[in-house]
């Protein structure tokens, strides 16, 4: 039978979850950059975004692969 921890207690996912939220805030970039322009937006709206969505990737994983439901219990109890 293999231990499966919540999310909640994998200390890898609150490492991952700290830096993705330590970069997400662009207070490490120069004050009063906003050039490249890409497409429209400075380069640090490109930093978030994209910041953004590795978040987005990283938590979907988590809950899908760490998350014990009562599903996955009883298909535990099945087996």
């Amino acid at each position: 039978m293999k231990l499966v921890k919540e999310p909640i207690k994998n200390k890898k996912l609150w490492i991952v979850l700290g830096v993705l939220f330590f970069l997400s805030v662009p207070w490490y970039l120069p004050t009063g950059s906003y050039k490249p322009m890409i497409l429209g937006l400075p380069y640090w709206a490109w930093i978030i975004l994209l910041d953004t969505l590795a978040l987005s990737i990283t938590l979907t994983i988590a809950l899908k692969k760490l998350w014990i439901t009562e599903t996955d219990k009883t298909e535990e109890g099945e087996e």
